[in-house]
């Protein structure tokens, strides 16, 4: 009996021992296939570098740059004919905000004149807090499609595109869309292009990029009037990292444009900023969906995917075969961030869950810079830099949607910076410029010589008609005119120099609003202008707390002393005792509100006798409450700082 009982188990035991290894080899053979390198299988797309043309969409935003994408694919066979709107829009914020944030990369496969030709399009972003995105892909491209709107007319971000892809020796092909508009007037906004820009009317492709009208022009202007790449394929590989991103089974996938060389399935590369080797296991072309390639050619654009660790990756970056170092590629100008906002984890158990989203979000968007920071308040959290307050929403939600990782952000911010003088503080500040964006770093007083902050040269396009409330508007928020000039009988341009502290949260709204939605803004860093700001303390019962510290200017003190202490009164939770919410500058208290004690009742117990009785209950009740002032210490739970700080 023994003897079959341990048959049975052995046997047992031998079935699942195959069961399992045929598990183990079945999930061997799925990822063995996910990096296939065998190149029998793989296409090799080389096409002659005369016949590829890579040009990217730059447009104003809601200008049309993801429909007149949608159709140039229609048209060349990468999707079917109303597959759907905006196919180059794959992130969940882009289909709920339905602009773009990310700009998207497609090859496309088009003939002309019994020719087969390479296009390679980027579709970017329109709003200028994703002005790093069109930096970079211009640098992939030789030429650019600038797109206005027939009843907009040229805006601010219309003028800003077309002076950086002028400043990239760009060839620009004008495009006017949206002529099937009811109210479009194409004449009109061809005669805006002539006198801003000088273009010719014979340059201009007029189109209705929603129902592809004269959209197949496009495609022959973009094969006749832009270059083929400068690219040799007999030099050394040199590769440049124009984006990437994060793939949870793949690491980093480095969106690449091939500048020299031939990079094939199974060599290995290396990487000139970190000077490690990696094998390609996969090459790929995006049309728009992923197409296995076993080499890729110089003067195309695809994806490399090597088993790269997410903080290795560097956009930028040039790679090379290994063994033959060239000479690093250019790369980008690091982007400097024009906002700040400090970020924190919900609970202090998701800080490594919440860091590690963000480094791997920040592969996607290098525009975002990172600072390790602590809050007494808050705890532990990091300081980001952004391009603009949309950038900052944006990638607040891409953290929750794509990382389900929640986050709380504090109210956006600027650095500011002030000189100070003698030998004895220079040494202790290393330097005599101090830059700061936290009110507990600024400088002592008696050390600061002067104080500066941040300012940008605004350009607003905007109808005539609203000039007047306009410029009010710009002098309320300490703006300086600098400039003003008609574009047509109806529009003007205007330039104003701002501080970028009232700009980065309700200018662009406000404009809007005042403007019936008619005026566009858009704007560059214009440098630090000297400034009277000061740190403003929030005192409770006269104790500071130094958490609820705030930079303030002069000229704004007393109005946003009374709306601190106005919110503070909604979200301090009341004691039994009079606190006393204080805002000042130094000596001068500049609001004062008063949240109310919790009243007892302390004569409820009564039911008659005489009146003194409740005069001396009421007054023990009133000496008790002033000692428990004099000595209490109020205690402010976490979510007061959250209601106060967080956006």
């Amino acid at each position: 009996m023994k003897l079959k009982i341990l048959y049975n188990l052995t046997s047992y035991s031998f079935k699942y021992r195959l069961k399992l290894n045929h598990k183990q080899s079945y999930l061997s053979m799925i990822f063995s296939n996910f990096y296939s390198t065998n190149t029998d299988e793989l296409k090799e797309y080389n096409i002659p570098l005369e016949n590829i043309r890579n040009f990217c969409i730059i447009a104003h935003i809601d200008h049309g740059k993801s429909t007149l994408a949608d159709r140039l694919l229609e048209i060349t066979g990468a999707i079917k004919i109303n597959s759907g709107m905006q196919v180059l829009d794959k992130l969940q914020v882009e289909k709920e905000r339905g602009i773009t944030v990310k700009a998207q990369t497609v090859s496309l496969k088009y003939m002309l004149n019994n020719k087969e030709y390479q296009l390679n399009l980027i579709d970017t972003p329109g709003h200028v807090d994703f002005s790093s995105e069109v930096h970079r892909s211009l640098a992939a491209c030789q030429g650019v499609l600038l797109v206005v709107d027939a009843n907009d007319g040229v805006q601010a971000q219309t003028v800003a595109n077309y002076y950086l892809a002028h400043g990239n020796k760009l060839k620009i092909i004008p495009i006017i869309n949206k002529i099937d508009l009811k109210n479009a007037n194409p004449e009109k906004v061809e005669q805006q292009l002539s006198t801003i820009f000088g273009i010719n009317g014979d340059e201009i492709i007029k189109i209705s990029a929603k129902h592809g009208t004269y959209v197949d022009e496009v495609l022959k202007a973009v094969v006749e009037r832009i270059p083929k790449p400068t690219c040799v394929r007999d030099k050394s590989l040199k590769v440049l990292i124009f984006d990437s991103w994060y793939d949870s089974y793949r690491g980093a996938v480095l969106l690449v444009y091939i500048k020299d060389g031939i990079i094939s399935t199974g060599d290995r590369i290396t990487s000139c900023n970190t000077g490690k080797s990696y094998e390609v296991k996969l090459l790929l072309l995006l049309r728009p969906e992923e197409e296995k390639v076993n080499k890729i050619y110089a003067g195309q654009v695809g994806c490399i995917i090597c088993k790269m660790k997410y903080d290795e990756a560097s956009i930028g970056d040039t790679l090379y075969l290994y063994g033959n170092p060239v000479e690093p590629l250019p790369g980008f100008n690091t982007t400097k961030p024009m906002v700040y906002a400090g970020v924190y984890p919900v609970d202090s158990s998701q800080y490594h869950s919440l860091k590690n989203a963000m480094d791997k979000l920040t592969l996607n968007d290098n525009a975002v810079s990172i600072i390790n920071e602590s809050s007494p308040a808050l705890g532990q959290g990091w300081r980001l830099g952004f391009l603009g307050l949309l950038h900052m929403e944006v990638f607040s939600q891409r953290l929750e949607q794509e990382f389900d990782t929640p986050s709380i952000f504090t109210t956006p911010g600027v650095v500011y910076k002030a000189k100070i003088f003698g030998k004895k503080n220079i040494t202790h500040y290393k330097s005599d410029e101090v830059y700061f964006c936290n009110p507990s770093h600024i400088p002592n007083i008696s050390i600061v010589k002067e104080m500066y902050e941040p300012t940008v040269l605004g350009t607003i396009i905007t109808p005539g008609d609203y000039y007047q409330s306009i410029l009010h508007f710009c002098l309320e928020r300490r703006g300086i005119e600098k400039s003003n000039k008609n574009i047509d009988e109806s529009r003007i341009i205007l330039q104003f120099i701002l501080p970028l502290n009232e700009i980065i949260t309700d200018f662009h709204d406000e404009l809007k609003r005042m403007t019936s939605g008619y005026a566009s803004f858009d704007y560059e860093d214009y440098g630090y202008q000297l400034s009277d700001i000061a740190k403003m303390e929030i005192l409770l019962n006269g104790r500071p707390v130094e958490e609820l510290s705030t930079i303030v200017n002069m000229s704004k003190s007393v109005s946003k002393a009374k709306k601190i202490c106005a919110k503070l009164l909604n979200v301090i939770p009341r004691q039994q005792f009079l606190i006393s919410i204080q805002a000042r500058i130094g000596s001068k208290i500049l609001a004062r509100e008063n949240l109310p004690a919790l009243r007892k009742d302390v004569t409820a117990h009564l039911y008659g006798g005489d009146v003194t009785r409740r005069i001396k209950l009421l007054q023990n009740q009133a000496q008790g409450k002033k000692k428990m002032r004099m000595i209490g210490n109020i205690a402010l739970p976490r979510k007061v700082f959250v209601d106060l700080l967080k956006t």
